[in-house]
């Protein structure tokens, strides 16, 4: 795989005080020409699922050999793993705990390694902290990849396990998909987990959250202000929202919400 020296970034850091900007400078510091990106950073605190689900439904967008490093690290200075992953073209580091999870089930062949201190020495790290393992590993293992440096065969070995997805897939049924919430977004949209090809055969999509039977439309527009509808958004899944307003708080409903849609209006 040759690097595109592209590093994008998601944690769940925020933008109060210096963590992202640190860890570019470390990134610089080691490849002065890298392009890095910020995916996101207001990941909710400790949710893995919703970095992963970004992550899955971004990284097709960037050039082939693009390093994407995500940081939701609730078990950060334990023994978790720190994956790293080639898959589609694209190379993945991340805490092994689920937050990959969906990606490496869904994608095709990929090459999953554990990365072990001891084949890292030559990359001269310093001795991380308790607290600021994207500093102090993440970023500069990073680095190095995205420079061409280092592959992760080189520093990694071999896994055919991993910690699975927080989050249960979609299941289908004869005129019925049920998923989950998995994220909402500024203006308020609840995003689901569920594709958009998994309700192609529906004539008469309705979903249904929180006691409401919502009809799927176009697009925002499509719908009178103030009134629920569903979509599919730009990143392929089914989305609910307010037309001028705000689904999460008209709704009541958050992470993890149950979202059916079904073929159709129940009585």
């Amino acid at each position: 795989m040759i690097p595109s020296g592209v590093i994008t970034i998601t944690t769940d850091f925020g933008h109060k005080g210096p963590f992202a900007g640190v860890m570019k400078g470390v990134i610089l510091s080691r490849f002065p020409e890298a392009r890095i990106v910020d995916l996101a950073h207001d990941i909710p605190a400790q949710w893995p699922p919703e970095a992963g689900f970004w992550v899955s439904r971004s990284y097709s967008w960037f050039p082939a050999g693009t390093v994407h490093m995500a940081i939701v690290d609730p078990g950060v200075g334990t023994e978790r793993d720190i994956l790293l992953v080639e898959a589609d073209g694209h190379i993945f580091i991340a805490p092994d705990n689920g937050l990959l999870g969906p990606l490496l089930d869904s994608a095709e062949s990929p090459r999953v390694f554990r990365l072990l201190s001891d084949k890292t020495k030559t990359l001269k790290l310093l001795t991380p902290s308790a607290t600021f393992h994207g500093r102090d590993i993440f970023a500069p293992v990073a680095a190095e990849i995205a420079a061409g440096r280092v592959a992760v065969n080189d520093i990694g070995e071999p896994v055919s396990e991993w910690a699975p997805g927080w989050l249960e897939e979609p299941e289908s049924a004869v005129g019925k998909v049920s998923g989950v919430i998995v994220t909402i977004d500024a203006f308020g949209n609840l995003i689901s987990n569920i594709d958009a090809n998994l309700i192609e055969d529906f004539r008469e999509p309705v979903a249904n959250i929180a006691g409401h039977q919502i009809a799927l439309l176009q697009t925002y527009g499509r719908a009178n202000p103030g009134d629920l509808l569903a979509l599919v958004n730009s990143f392929g899944v089914i989305e609910i929202a307010k037309a001028e307003g705000s689904a999460a708080e008209g709704l009541g409903s958050a992470r993890g919400a149950p979202l059916i849609v079904r073929d159709g209006y129940t009585t």
